[in-house]
């Protein structure tokens, strides 16, 4: 294996097979957008508090969407081999689902530059279903976070991904 190519195909792996950053300066920037989605599932009276509006910490999901961009804003903090982006935008969104008792959160993050912002929505994601269960927890200690995944990306060399259906 050569200098230059990368331990078992992992790009954040050297020849030697030691953690590093991978080098991007020699990338064309391009406009890079990544959608990614999770819920928690809680009890319907937990969901219904957040719905009405009438929890005691206040508005549950308007909290949980300044965390998501903050924590899309912080990821290189949080990743270690993860690159600092400036951010063009966030979108958060929130879907409530009375039949399932969960909240949705789907998170579109993107820039212009030389790598993606898959890691950005991803960590919004995670960042907004935590700030959502500590906002809840007094209530409903048992809720659970799943479902964190990719959808789409689009950018760069690799140019248009989707995330089949489930």
């Amino acid at each position: 294996m050569s200098e230059a190519e990368p331990h078992y195909g992992l790009t954040h792996f050297d020849a030697e097979g030691q953690a590093h950053m991978v080098n991007v300066g020699g990338k064309t920037p391009t406009q890079r957008v990544a959608r990614a989605a999770g819920r928690i599932v809680m009890l319907p009276d937990t969901l219904a508090k957040i719905a009405a509006g009438t929890h005691k910490k206040g508005d549950v999901l308007g909290i949980a969407r300044i965390a998501a961009i903050m924590g899309a804003k912080r990821t290189a903090d949080l990743v270690p081999l993860c690159h600092p982006l400036p951010l063009t935008g966030v979108e958060v969104a929130f879907r409530l689902d009375e039949a399932t008792s969960c909240v949705h959160c789907e998170v579109t993050a993107s820039t212009f530059g030389v790598t993606g912002v898959e890691m950005e929505a991803l960590t919004a994601v995670q960042v907004a279903l935590l700030t959502i269960y500590d906002m809840c927890k007094a209530v409903d200690k048992g809720m659970e976070m799943s479902g964190i995944r990719l959808l789409e990306k689009t950018g760069g060399k690799s140019g248009h991904w989707l995330a089949e259906p489930r």
